[in-house]
């Protein structure tokens, strides 16, 4: 860890929303600014589909205390949001685009980074029985993707926030790629102690961190509604007012936000012409704004 922080001491970054239309102008809108590659990195931020959890967590946040939504997965709603993101992201050209998906080791954002960027879309879009045939052509003509626990939700307290072994998600997902997940059980989560806002905007710091050591340079984050929130709070904190009411209310499921992080040291601080606007696609445009669950 010290290595690490020394490595980044004092580097801070611009995050920039996309001002496009449709992700067949992405690369033009990049271009028009003249960021060398080598200074930035283009991000698609996506919250996972609905959960089973966040349809009894519209009642009331007392309703995901139960153990009923362990890890949970992926409601109907759900699947069919992920099945029209996949189809979207398709028929746009970024599933083409994206060199690296990395996501959440917890149920419901490995079925919604498979079911979008990975498989053939013809398996089954119900349960816990869809991982087997979702995964299986996973690894055809996809990018790779690699869980990480860095981008999980919120820890503590909920069940639906705890993930399952690694043993467990391996049989279940094939395709996907475990290894920077040290421990086999979860160690993270607390029953009693609820992660504070400061610590996971922290922790997402040190994701866009991680991130930043990565040699891929379009890279697919499919993580949660508090995380990504709270990222983006503390990356945009010293940003024009502007950026922040673009880009950081919450996610509605199944959403994509689309940003470029530039190596702060080529340009000073967040000017306001950087790129502005930003790039949003949908699974389920229904789906309200604010969510009590996660």
């Amino acid at each position: 860890m010290d290595a690490f922080a020394a490595l980044f001491r004092g580097k801070t970054f611009v995050v920039s929303p996309l001002s496009v239309v449709s992700f067949a102008d992405l690369d033009a809108a990049i271009a028009k600014h003249l960021y060398s590659l080598q200074h930035c990195k283009i991000l698609h931020l996506v919250r996972h589909g609905q959960g089973v959890h966040n349809m009894e967590g519209n009642n009331g946040p007392e309703a995901l205390l139960s153990q009923e939504f362990f890890d949970a997965q992926l409601s109907p709603l759900g699947w069919q949001q992920v099945d029209n993101l996949r189809k979207r992201a398709e028929a746009s050209g970024l599933a083409r685009k994206i060199d690296l998906v990395i996501t959440s080791p917890l149920l419901r954002t490995l079925q919604t980074a498979v079911g979008v960027f990975g498989g053939d879309g013809q398996s089954q879009t119900d349960g816990i029985d869809a991982h087997p045939s979702l995964t299986a052509t996973a690894t055809v003509n996809c990018p790779p993707i690699v869980a990480v626990e860095l981008c999980r939700e919120r820890l503590g307290v909920h069940p639906c926030d705890k993930r399952r072994s690694i043993s467990e998600y391996r049989s279940l997902f094939p395709a996907i790629d475990f290894k920077l997940i040290e421990s086999e059980d979860d160690k993270l989560w607390k029953a009693n102690t609820r992660e504070p806002f400061e610590e996971v905007a922290a922790r997402g710091i040190e994701f866009m961190k991680w991130l930043w050591t990565r040699q891929e340079k379009e890279i697919a984050v499919v993580s949660h509604g508090i995380f990504l929130q709270q990222t983006l709070n503390a990356l945009l904190n010293d940003c024009q007012a502007s950026f922040n009411q673009e880009l950081c209310p919450r996610f509605t499921n199944c959403e994509i936000r689309s940003v470029v992080i530039v190596d702060r040291s080529i340009t000073g601080s967040c000017y306001p012409e950087t790129i502005s606007g930003e790039l949003r696609l949908h699974g389920d445009a229904k789906i309200p704004s604010e969510e009590v669950s996660n």
